[in-house]
């Protein structure tokens, strides 16, 4: 079992190794703008003396969480070499280490971080409660956001996902199934819709379109479906210990 893991583990990085070397840096410059935004909301009332990143991407989060004054001490892990060295470029001054991981195994010690954050990473990752339980194991504190894809007819649209690399379908609701499942308990969670600045620049070359996507994130944000199909949610967590529990 732990062999096949690692074969498809491998498999998957081998995808991400070089993706950050092309990808749009206004595109995560904006995303990164607002994933900080968000986290920095929900953890407004942490103290937090030590921060790990897991899922660090290009470092566009932890790059503004440095402007925001959030730790002095941080730290990321990225499964990608490109997006290792992209962080590296930032020369962030609060961050003290950087280190390539397999996107499972954490190389750190029992509660050694305030916090830890996992954002917009467990859409892409094969066996998502591996990764959560390290990531319980290693901080006192939480902080996912994942994107919401989910539609009636997401099968339609397979291709479309996994050209994104998003293997993993969620509601608000499933997310917090999953999280609570593994012992994880919900402090408080927000629901998120892509900034005015993300939009702009997702349909620069057709405005129709960017007004009838603002339109209906208006329309939805107003409405109980809000907590269905926002464009992101986001939750701050904190793990009880009692892992999985069936029968």
């Amino acid at each position: 079992m732990f062999a096949f893991m690692e074969i498809i583990n491998q498999a998957v990085k081998d995808k991400y190794t070089s993706q950050y070397e092309t990808m749009d840096s206004q595109w995560r410059y904006l995303g990164g703008k607002q994933k900080s935004a968000n986290l920095l909301k929900l953890c407004k009332n942490l103290k937090i003396e030590n921060y790990v990143d897991v899922g660090s991407g290009d470092g566009s989060v932890i790059d503004f969480l440095e402007k925001a004054g959030f730790s002095e001490n941080m730290y990321a892990l990225e499964i990608s070499e490109s997006g290792v060295e992209r962080i590296k470029a930032r020369q962030l001054n609060s961050l003290k280490e950087i280190k390539l991981f397999n996107g499972y195994t954490i190389p750190y010690s029992d509660k050694q971080f305030s916090l830890s954050s996992c954002c917009h990473v467990l859409e892409h990752v094969e066996h998502p409660r591996t990764l959560l339980r390290e990531i319980a194991r290693v901080s006192d504190y939480q902080y996912f956001e994942i994107p919401i894809d989910f539609s009636f007819f997401v099968d339609n649209k397979i291709k479309h996902y996994l050209d994104y690399g998003h293997i993993n379908i969620y509601t608000p609701s499933l997310f917090k199934f999953l999280l609570k499942s593994e012992g994880f308990e919900i402090i408080d969670e927000d629901f998120w819709f892509t900034s005015d600045e993300l939009l702009k620049f997702q349909f620069k070359s057709n405005s129709s379109k960017y007004w009838k996507q603002k339109l209906k994130n208006f329309i939805v944000s107003l409405t109980p479906y809000k907590k269905i199909k926002p464009s992101a949610y986001s939750v701050l967590c904190k793990n009880t210990g009692t892992g999985l529990q069936i029968l």
